[in-house]
């Protein structure tokens, strides 16, 4: 069956085909007259942690089942990207990446694509998420710093993975949102900061894994000064339109390793591009 995931924007009703929940968003229709549209598309989505509603096409209603769309959403897009660490992907199975994105995109959680947050951010793929996340190699003992909250949802990932969370993000409406998230989902090991970890520094002490979830222009050595000896971290520099995400591991003293991932191209950090730079 083809149906079609419902949004609302200023110019009309935004349609998005999936065939038979298949996450796969290819093609974009706007409907200039909802009211042709048999059923209340007004009504669409229900609250956080409910289930959602799309169009079939014959216009009426069918529910979604967001706990295959995220089975589908491991299967089909993160296994297939060199992703198979099993903890990580229970994790990922479990997690209702749909209570993070923001009002209105409830349907394109588990989709193949990124998601606009305000602010010029974004919630990265999800496959993305996912070869972070292997990539850090997190332990159940680890302290881990989240430069760029945004929406959360990779927070939580972190905080289920590791012993402690500290996550500074500049915009109040993501911490905000975040605790509120979090504290549903009883994560309580998270310490989020409104803050802005250019201009007023990093946070105090060092940390097993460091998380930035902005580009940076090139990778700045200072950054090693907030990682353990075998601390990771995980930094995306260059420019748009591509960009080289890697993992940066402290040695003993000065020494540290490095080794790219994969290509992609992230909204800048903000501020980082200013003379200077990171405060330490």
């Amino acid at each position: 069956m083809i149906g079609i995931a419902v949004l609302f924007q200023a110019d009309g009703l935004l349609a998005q085909a999936y065939p038979s929940y298949a996450c796969s968003p290819q093609q974009f229709t706007i409907i200039r007259n909802p009211a042709r549209v048999s059923g209340s598309p007004r009504t669409t989505f229900g609250g956080i942690g409910t289930n959602f509603f799309f169009f079939n096409t014959l216009g009426s209603f069918e529910r979604m089942d967001t706990d295959a769309a995220r089975r589908q959403m491991v299967e089909q897009q993160i296994r297939t990207w060199d992703v198979d660490a099993a903890p990580l992907l229970s994790l990922l199975n479990a997690l209702p990446r749909h209570r993070f994105v923001p009002r209105g995109y409830e349907a394109l959680a588990y989709a193949d694509m990124e998601i606009p947050l305000g602010h010029g951010e974004i919630m990265m793929r999800p496959a993305v998420e996912g070869r972070i996340l292997q990539a850090l190699e997190i332990e159940a003992q680890d302290r881990i710093l989240e430069i760029g909250t945004g929406s959360g949802y990779l927070t939580a990932c972190l905080a289920r993975l590791g012993a402690e969370v500290v996550s500074v993000d500049l915009q109040a409406d993501f911490t905000d949102s975040a605790k509120s998230l979090l504290d549903e989902l009883a994560i309580a090991n998270v310490s989020l900061q409104t803050r802005d970890a250019v201009r007023e520094g990093l946070p105090a002490g060092e940390f097993d894994v460091v998380v930035i979830t902005g580009s940076l222009p090139r990778f700045d050595k200072r950054l090693l000064a907030s990682l353990t000896p075998g601390g990771r971290l995980f930094v995306v520099t260059g420019e748009a339109p591509i960009m080289d995400a890697r993992i940066v591991v402290r040695g003993d003293g000065a020494h540290w390793t490095q080794s790219s991932l994969f290509e992609t191209c992230l909204p800048r950090l903000r501020h980082v591009d200013e003379p200077s730079s990171f405060v330490f």
